[in-house]
């Protein structure tokens, strides 16, 4: 019998402590630092959310909701939108949120991440009805900031912020991309054309350039050739000069010791020369027959 009551109160202690077990590892929650805990008691929700760190709820008495903190970033696929223009585009676009107030993205909205997504489609549909569709494909800034402001003020009251929207791409109709291709190519042969025409004239420059540096040299050249032949010349008839006033003194010299009779000789050695030549006629000067009789009486004197 005590056997019995034994192994029945070994039973009761073992399940207690199951029991026991279980409802800790139910009321006790470790929340990061990044995560809050939003608790309800008896349907309740309590002033202020939960965590970080050890939170204690009450199993059975409080349920809960895990909030996370962190900026999140969600992607909007491809819509469909009319422009103001009536041209229909396809566009897809990433949010960026993050939860300012846990309590209240838990009350406000059931889904928030399915609402949020309806309400970013929507917004961008409105957005876009009153844009041209070239505004739509230049000005993108502009447009995700009309995104970003208009979602924000509905996120707002769930206590979320929207952060940021992107557009990814923006696929406009096929006859608005072979217009836009046609451009394109159009405007890269005209830059071609302008950067080629710009090459022509830059080497039309330089070539000019050249050619008047190069005449520029060659008349440097020219003048510089010129004055240093003009310097030769000078220096050489200086050298002449002073040369024939050389010979001129010498024979000067010379012909201050020459005697009556010394130019006579001279006079006959030139009859000589000239009796040797094909003439009949033959021409003396005065001079000659003056010095002729001064020869020849200087020696009948002597005779």
């Amino acid at each position: 019998m005590p056997t019995a009551v034994g192994s029945t109160l070994f039973c009761f202690v073992g399940a207690a402590l199951i029991i026991g077990v279980i409802f800790l590892w139910s009321a006790i929650k470790i929340v990061p630092e990044y995560m809050r805990l939003v608790v309800f008691r008896l349907g309740r929700v309590l002033d202020k959310p939960k965590g970080p760190g050890i939170v204690i709820v009450i199993p059975f008495l409080d349920s809960f909701k895990w909030v996370d903190l962190r900026e999140q970033v969600r992607e909007v696929p491809h819509q469909t939108s009319i422009t103001k223009d009536n041209a229909p585009i396809s566009i897809d676009f990433l949010w960026y949120y993050k939860i300012l107030d846990p309590g209240q993205s838990v009350l406000q909205v059931g889904n928030f991440e399915s609402a949020a997504a309806g309400i970013a489609a929507t917004t961008l549909r409105a957005v876009i009805g009153g844009i041209p569709l070239d505004d739509v494909l230049s000005e993108r800034e502009h447009i995700n900031n009309m995104l970003r402001t208009r979602l924000d003020e509905v996120t707002e009251r769930w206590g979320v912020k929207v952060t940021n929207v992107e557009i990814r791409e923006i696929v406009p109709p096929r006859e608005v991309q072979e217009a836009m291709n046609r451009q394109m190519s159009a405007e890269r042969i005209r830059r071609a054309l302008v950067t080629e025409s710009m090459g022509d004239q830059e080497a039309a420059i330089n070539r000019a350039e050249g050619t008047k540096q190069a005449a520029v040299l060659s008349a440097k050249g020219e003048r510089e050739s010129n004055i240093l032949r003009a310097e030769g010349d000078k220096q050489a008839q200086a050298l002449r000069a002073e040369g024939f006033a050389v010979a001129l003194e010498a024979i000067y010299n010379a012909a201050k010791t020459v005697d009556q009779k010394t130019m006579t000789l001279q006079y006959f050695e030139t009859l000589k020369s000239l009796g040797a030549s094909p003439s009949t006629k033959y021409i003396f000067p005065m001079e000659f027959t003056s010095m002729l009789d001064g020869f020849l009486g200087k020696d009948k004197t002597k005779g």
